[in-house]
């Protein structure tokens, strides 16, 4: 079983920054393979906001793209979030793919509002 803890998530102002980090443990961690980031704000679906696998491919979504930054030290992932604005809050899910089973952290809130 994998074990996904987040942590960096909090309250900023527009134009503010804030890093998260999301560790994964347990299980079989050779084969974690691509880590993400997702978020769900009130109301909404889940969505996409980037992945990166084990050869460094990242992917963002178009609403964040030049903002956000995702990076990876082997089985941690992070989360350079620049230039927040109101609607980038939600709660922000970690996941973590190994072989064909993928995991979800508890999530943690991100509220970005003056």
């Amino acid at each position: 079983q994998v074990q996904l803890v987040e942590s960096g998530g909090g309250l900023v102002q527009p134009g503010g920054s804030l890093r998260l980090s999301c560790a994964a443990s347990g299980g079989s961690m050779f084969a974690l393979s691509t880590m993400g980031w997702y978020r769900q704000a009130p109301g909404k679906q889940r969505e996409l906001v980037a992945t990166i696998n084990n050869g460094g491919t990242t992917n963002y979504a178009d609403s964040v793209k030049g903002r956000f930054s995702i990076s990876r030290d082997n089985a941690k992932v992070y989360l350079q979030m620049n230039s927040l604005k109101p609607e980038d809050t939600a709660v922000y899910y970690c996941k973590a793919r190994v072989v064909l089973t993928s995991y979800w952290g508890q999530g943690t809130q991100v509220t970005v509002s003056s």
